[in-house]
């Protein structure tokens, strides 16, 4: 059993590699993986993203954030389209297909619980 406080973690970022997945421009996107558990099957840190317009498919997970910085545009297969600022908290379901569209800059907390 662990607490882990984010505030007392030193984590190097990790460029993550997602060329697949963009549709637009050339977004950035970092990770820090504060906290993996149950096999990998829970994982919660930050991410950030730069500009640009891409895919974030929910594929056998569910994933819980709270946006802390910026802003950006989700777009999902059923014509909906919200926009998310810092401060705003939401899940996004298994089998979700969202578009994210980044104008500057956005950096989240999340928590993931892997499906498979």
């Amino acid at each position: 059993m662990r607490f882990v406080n984010f505030a007392e973690q030193n984590i190097d970022p990790i460029d993550k590699e997602f060329t697949e997945d963009v549709i637009e421009g050339d977004p950035r996107q970092k990770v820090w993986p504060h906290f993996v558990g149950a096999n990998g099957q829970f994982k919660s840190g930050m991410w950030d993203s730069t500009a640009g317009v891409f895919r974030g498919p929910m594929n056998n997970q569910i994933e819980f954030c709270h946006i802390l910085e910026g802003e950006a545009r989700i777009e999902t297969s059923d014509g909906t389209t919200r926009t998310v600022k810092a401060g705003d908290s939401f899940v996004m379901d298994n089998g979700l297909q969202p578009i994210w569209h980044v104008g500057a800059y956005v950096r989240k907390h999340y928590v993931i619980l892997s499906l498979d």
